[in-house]
């Protein structure tokens, strides 16, 4: 994480979000949805321009922020994209919908742990973004990795948890095991033969992964 200071600088050096995004931040923060950071979300976008992607797979629609800003950023790519929750599969319907990007943005309902076979027949994917439910970060890269091109990207949000990764005492029991939980992720994914991973002290860490 950031020095406060600085990260405020830099939030102030990017251009604030209008129309339906703009509708959509205000949507997260009065439902409490969890979007990416400002930063964070700049930071994968412009990975993404180099990358040029044909295709992407995201795991955590939530209401379709960053399927969005995806798909305005790199207009010839097709995304894909998972979300079990059903109230927020329907706002990211419609917002999707609004934007006029259904022909690009595949929006499928269901578990992710469940729906990997349906998911991965729109695949091989160029890039597989992750942001869903973080104790569960290690079987989702296990899984949808398999349907990564060789040579592709993992981008994985939430990897250092507000800056609670690094705390040495953390007073709530569910929160210990779920920072014990990202931190195993990580020290794993660090570690992975088959990938080179950098993680970027950017938003709320964005773990970076090129396959070998």
């Amino acid at each position: 994480m950031l020095n406060e200071k600085l990260q405020k600088y830099i939030d102030s050096l990017i251009k604030p979000r209008e129309g339906l995004l703009a509708e959509m931040e205000k949507h997260a923060r009065l439902h409490a949805v969890p979007i990416m950071e400002p930063a964070g979300i700049e930071t994968m976008l412009q990975l993404l321009r180099i990358l040029q992607p044909e295709t992407i797979l995201e795991i955590g629609t939530a209401i379709g922020y960053s399927s969005l800003r995806m798909a305005m950023a790199l207009p010839d790519t097709r995304i894909v994209t998972l979300e079990r929750d059903h109230e927020r599969y329907g706002a990211a319907k419609g917002y999707i919908n609004a934007a006029g990007m259904q022909d690009r943005i595949i929006l499928m309902e269901g578990d992710a742990l469940e729906i990997a076979e349906e998911a991965g027949k729109h695949g091989p994917f160029d890039a597989v973004f992750i942001d869903a439910a973080k104790g569960q970060y290690r079987r989702f890269f296990e899984i949808y990795s398999l349907y990564l091109k060789p040579g592709g990207i993992v981008i994985t949000d939430n990897v250092l948890f507000k800056g609670l990764i690094y705390e040495q005492e953390i007073e709530s029991k569910r929160l210990r095991s779920l920072v014990k939980k990202i931190d195993e992720f990580n020290r794993w994914l660090a570690g992975h033969p088959e990938y080179d991973t950098v993680i970027l002290p950017i938003g709320d860490g964005v773990a970076v992964s090129k396959k070998r």
